[in-house]
Parts: C-alpha cells; structure tokens; sequence
C-alpha cells in the first residue's frame, strides 16, 4: 500500500510541475534542448508561400555553419550548399553550378531559419494557444521591448511535450508565409558540404571576387 501511495504521489508531483510551467519556461526549455541537439545537425522541412508565385518546399540539412537547401519552384530544382562564408548553387536542370561569397550582416542570419527558434524568451511575449496531451500549441507576439525590425511580428510555435522539440513553427516574414515541420537530428559532414566529384559533367561558374 505504502508503494502504491508513492507511486501516486510521484505521479501528482509531475503533474503538478508540468502545470506550473508558464509559456516561458516551456519556450526556454525548448531552446536549451534545441541548443543541444544542433550539435547533431538538423532536418526539417520548410514550406515558404510566396505571393504571386505559389508555395516553394525546401528540405534543410544544418550542422554548424555549414548547410544544404534543396527545393524547386517553377519547375526549375535548385540545391544550395553554404559554409558561412561562401554559397554553391547547384541548378539542376542545367547542370550548373555558380560559386558566390556570402556575407551576413548579423549572427542570427547565418544559423539561417534556426534563428527562428532561439529569442523567443527575450523578444516575445508567449502565451499557450492551446494544449492537448502531448502538444502545447503557443503564441509568440513580438514584444514592443523587441527591436530587431526583422523580426517577425508573430510566431505559431507547436512543441512536444515528451522532448520540449518544436514540431512546426508557423509564421510571416518579409510577407512571406514560412512553415516549418518534420524536425530531426542527425547530420553528416557529407550531407552538408559540395563535392563536384558527385555531379559529373556538371559546368561550374566562380563568381567570387
């Protein structure tokens, strides 16, 4: 009896933690979590609804300051390396590839769309929009204190429960619609960095300076 009375307690103990939580405090776990698993490298998928010319879908591989970008938007399929400092844009359709500096004004623009996850406990005022089982459904608005005018003005934030891990992450920038899922870990410097050797015949056009 005296264990099924601790079994309990234990049980109303976690849950009442877990309701303690304010929107914050879940939001700041999230990016602890998160700045530990970049260490592995993120996937996600990320759709970006562009006006005028319809919703472009990109899949994304992250480790460190190096990345890889594969999408298509009418009919022409693009795959874009980048290490931070220089970009390798592969067209596919005409086995071209054209090599670019790259310059980032700030650190947030070089982690690219993972930038949209972190600051969120400083720049926003969070609130749960909604709460199921395994998901808390949040609401990140930009706080008036915020003044990166960058920023998105709002931001749709999902988050599991069991892993404090976003699930998707809806929002709008510079007008364009931009939704972000299917988040995992585990990337190779392989995945991420250019090698002609694997694109044979391909025409490669140097345009650094």
């Amino acid at each position: 009896m005296k264990k099924l009375f601790a079994t309990l307690f234990a049980v109303v103990a976690f849950v009442a933690v877990a309701i303690a939580q304010t929107p914050q405090e879940i939001v700041s776990r999230m990016e602890t979590e998160m700045g530990k698993l970049e260490k592995q490298g993120v996937v996600m998928m990320a759709d970006a609804k562009i006006p005028i010319f319809g919703t472009m879908t990109t899949k994304t591989y992250t480790l460190g300051d190096k990345s890889r970008s594969e999408g298509a938007m009418l009919g022409v399929e693009i795959v874009t390396w980048s290490d931070g400092e220089t970009i390798w844009e592969y067209n596919v359709n005409e086995n071209q590839v054209q090599i670019e500096n790259v310059k980032f004004n700030t650190k947030s623009d070089s982690k690219g769309d993972l930038g949209l996850f972190s600051g969120l406990t400083e720049g926003y005022e969070v609130s749960i929009d909604k709460e199921t089982a395994t998901e808390w459904n949040l609401l990140c608005k930009k706080s008036k204190s915020n003044t990166d005018k960058d920023a998105p003005q709002k931001i749709e934030l999902v988050i599991a429960k069991d892993t404090y891990v976003p699930v998707t992450l809806i929002t709008k920038v510079e007008g364009i619609k931009i939704t972000m899922y299917d988040i995992t870990f585990g990337v190779t410097e392989e995945e991420v960095t250019f090698n002609a050797d694997n694109f044979p015949g391909v025409t490669v056009v140097d345009k650094r300076q």
